[in-house]
């Protein structure tokens, strides 16, 4: 069953929307002296934000109490019922109402939009809601949870109280949705990351930054390493450049209200939140000729941000990541063949992963933009041709680019069907103008390059995350940590079984000997640690120079000679295949 998010169904989000209202309007029913604020619609369900007595603060136990109260609003099929009123007016009736927070919210519009009124009850809000609240059926909706927010979302302000939703148009997707919330928390990848000793984010050192243990530390040096291979061979240089800089017109551009800063010798530098300024850089430090271009530099380049304590999620938003960040300078005429070149590249990659399901947009030219009608009309014909040479289904987002240029972003689905934005494409107008960067054209003429920012992953962080939650924790043999598991039945067999393992480093194999339990303790704990190949090692295999060999999940190959593991591991690791 497709569960669709609010931004693909029309529908769902007016139910959503209007289950905020009501809500609301159920909560100030139950609970005297609560205060309202704020109540959007979200990916699949909705929040509403309060202001809550102190003396009595909500529990999850009142949940079931307000979903009630939800329900008996449902049925009596009151009327959504849009009435615009002036400024005044609103804000009488909202001080009437003794309602500080939407007075605030009242006071930062230029152009308020009137209440919402569900009679006796209603709220100041710009839409969109179903007509009525009987088109929502009660058993297609369900309160999840409640947590903290801070108003406006600054630590500065009141700590509110959040309540969290979901609803349906069906009973049937409601019930669907849970089972995929069951399989994804069994995949949470924060979870296994400690399970599995992935990494760890200690709060002791700093919220947000990630250490990667050694086996997440292998997994990632194997994504590096497959990464810069395929972009060597695609025609990219690799670059790396500093962590810090200082503060400068390069750097006050990617905005500075992400940056950290630091005073080195009366100098203000920061940590770099993006990498573009500084490909910037080592263009410029060269002299180019039209010739020379393109242009495709790469890096994987470590950033920093500042993200709110109460937004940081496990690898998904952290405050230091690395960016596959690609840069590439071209001439107009060369937009199409490298945007194709960069679909291709995208598509080989995330299908080694197993991601062949994209959904794909394109974001033409908003209403404000930096450059001249001529470089849009090419670059968003550019963009066109190659998503059509690629054959890929794609929406529009008319006027969702940038200011500075056009876009294709690529989302890819997990193995629960999830959706995940990844992939970005980016045209830029603007840098090269602003930095002042050109290159040379057949009549020795300066001419300004078409920048091209380009990322596959996304960021390293958040892609393992991804990985680990579609994989379940269980890495395909070419990326494992560890891709065998020797198993010795006694303590007699450790010779033996070292020796094999000798062989497996020497041809590349990456394995581990474990003894010193029962046999089905160690079988047992190789599964637990999702090791793709384990071998039990006997007296028979040592005199047969051969292993018992079972794959991860339970599956018994028998006997196998040493020399055919290693050749199996070996080629599975090479074609990226199984064993």
């Amino acid at each position: 069953m497709e569960l669709k998010t609010s931004d693909e169904s029309e529908n769902l989000l007016r139910i959503r929307h209007s289950c905020a209202h009501i809500m609301a309007m159920a909560v100030q029913r139950l609970f005297k002296g609560v205060q309202v604020t704020v109540g959007p619609w979200t990916d699949r369900g909705f929040f509403y934000d309060f202001a809550w007595p102190a003396d009595s603060p909500l529990t999850e136990k009142d949940l079931k109490k307000i979903k009630k109260e939800m329900a008996k609003i449902m049925k009596a099929n009151l009327p959504f019922v849009k009435e615009e009123v002036s400024p005044a007016e609103a804000e009488a009736r909202i001080r009437a109402q003794g309602e500080p927070y939407k007075l605030e919210i009242l006071q930062s519009i230029l152009q308020p939009a009137g209440p919402k009124p569900v009679a006796p009850w209603w709220d100041l809000c710009a839409g969109p809601h179903v007509e009525r609240t009987g088109d929502i059926n009660p058993d297609a909706v369900e309160l999840e949870n409640v947590t903290g927010a801070y108003w406006r979302g600054d630590e500065a302000n009141a700590m509110l109280t959040r309540v969290y939703g979901t609803a349906w148009e069906t009973p049937e997707q409601l019930a669907a949705f849970k089972q995929l919330k069951e399989e994804a928390a069994k995949r949470d990848h924060r979870k296994l990351g400690a399970e599995l000793n992935l990494f760890s984010i200690q709060e002791s050192s700093g919220g947000g930054l990630v250490y990667w243990h050694p086996p997440g530390a292998m997994v990632r040096h194997l994504i590096e390493s497959f990464w810069k291979e395929l972009h060597l061979q695609r025609g990219y240089q690799l670059v790396y450049s500093p962590h810090i800089a200082k503060v400068s017109g390069a750097c006050v551009c990617v905005c500075v209200c992400v940056c950290v800063c630091v005073c080195v010798e009366d100098e203000t530098y920061q940590l770099r939140p993006m990498n573009c300024p500084f490909h910037v850089s080592v263009y410029k430090d060269g002299y180019y000729s039209y010739r020379d271009l393109p242009l495709r530099l790469a890096e994987l380049g470590t950033v920093y941000r500042y993200e709110r304590s109460g937004t940081m999620h496990g690898l998904f938003r952290v405050r230091g990541f690395t960016q596959d960040d690609a840069h590439i300078f071209c001439l107009p005429n060369q937009i199409t063949t490298e945007i194709k070149g960069v679909l291709d590249l995208v598509e080989e990659i995330l299908g080694t992963f197993g991601f062949n399901d994209y959904e794909v947009n394109l974001s033409t030219r908003p209403e404000k933009s930096v450059g001249s009608d001529e470089i849009w009309t090419t670059a968003e014909a550019a963009l066109v041709e190659a998503l059509n040479a690629k054959g890929w289904k794609y929406q529009v987002d008319a006027g969702g680019g940038a200011f500075y240029g056009p876009k294709i972003d690529i989302k890819i689905r997990d193995a629960i069907g999830r959706k995940w934005q990844c992939s970005t494409v980016q045209l830029d107008f603007n840098l090269p103008e602003r930095f002042d960067m050109h290159y040379f054209d057949d009549a020795a003429a300066k001419q300004r390059p078409i920048m091209i920012h380009r990322a596959i992953f996304g960021s390293l962080e958040r892609f393992f995350g991804i990985l680990i939650e579609n994989y379940m924790g269980a890495f395909p043999l070419w990326l494992a940590p560890v891709q065998v598991r020797l198993l010795t039945v006694n303590d007699n067999l450790a010779e033996y079984a070292h020796g094999v393992a000798a062989q497996m480093r020497k041809a590349g194999v990456r394995v581990e000997v474990v003894g010193q339990a029962s046999i089905a303790k160690l079988i047992r704990n190789a599964e637990k640690a999702k090791t793709p190949v384990i071998c039990v090692v006997g007296n028979k295999e040592a005199e047969s120079n051969s292993l018992a060999v079972r794959l991860y999940g339970g599956k018994e190959l028998g006997a196998l000679p040493v020399q055919d593991v290693i050749s199996r591991v070996a080629v599975a690791t090479a074609t990226k295949g199984s064993f």
